[in-house]
């Protein structure tokens, strides 16, 4: 990797830093970089995972006035996150890398759509009021956190956007605090994932570096505007970039 192929990955790592904390979806700016560069499918998506984690770890610093109170649902939907990201990080070791190849465009663009359909989830969850029958999360939402999980060891991108999807339907609560809640369900599927594939997969550790260097500052970055910022051009940006990363995909 070159200097100027450096500066990218580090680039895309703080876009996709900044871009999880507000909306999610980073891994698809970092994940086509990586295969633009040369990297084979599943060794991005591994490196990726890793760089990433360092970003969660300051999105969720950055929220952590959200995140008063909200112990006991952590522990909770945690644990779920937890179990599901290792499950989703082993398939992707044991699986080929040819179903990865298969997988993926059809996982990207499940992504690309959550990702516009994320707006109305936040409309209709800031629309909804009362308590909740059960503030930390029932067991269909424990159920929708664990697949939520294994999706995201297995790939992650959108992750956010779902978990977000699945507390709206199924929690009542200000929308800042389950986007806080959110960062440290992904920051656990991304971290239990990453600690495995430090173990079992072939890792590229000059991206892992620059991409978790990118992530740290983007991830406080984006706790800091994500309260403000309107994510209209950056879901836009990510559209197209995840359509590129399909058709390298296809045609590689």
């Amino acid at each position: 990797m070159n200097v100027w192929e450096g500066l990218a990955v580090f680039a895309a790592g703080a876009g996709a830093g900044t871009i999880n904390v507000i909306v999610g979806s980073g891994t698809l700016i970092t994940f086509p970089v990586l295969l633009a560069f040369g990297l084979p499918p599943v060794t991005a998506n591994v490196s990726n995972t890793l760089g990433l984690v360092p970003g969660s770890v300051s999105g969720a610093i950055g929220y952590r006035r959200e995140l008063a109170d909200q112990r006991a649902r952590l522990i909770r939907l945690g644990s779920a996150s937890l179990l599901g990201g290792l499950l989703g990080a082993y398939l992707l070791t044991k699986l080929p890398s040819s179903a990865f190849a298969a997988i993926v465009p059809v996982l990207i663009l499940l992504a690309l759509v959550l990702v516009v359909l994320q707006p109305r989830v936040a409309r209709a969850v800031a629309a909804r009021g009362g308590a909740p029958a059960n503030p930390d999360g029932s067991p269909a939402l424990i159920a929708g956190v664990f697949l939520t999980g294994i999706y995201g060891g297995y790939f992650g991108a959108a992750q956010g956007v779902l978990l977000l999807a699945l507390m709206g339907m199924l929690l009542r609560d200000e929308m800042q605090r389950m986007n806080a809640a959110k960062n440290v369900l992904a920051l656990l599927v991304n971290g239990v994932a990453a600690v495995f594939f430090v173990f079992t997969a072939t890792i590229d550790w000059t991206a892992v570096l620059l991409i978790a260097t990118g992530s740290a500052l983007g991830g406080l970055l984006g706790a800091k505007v994500g309260r403000q910022l309107r994510p209209t051009a950056l879901r836009a940006v990510i559209v197209v970039i995840g359509l590129v990363a399909v058709v390298k995909l296809l045609l590689s």
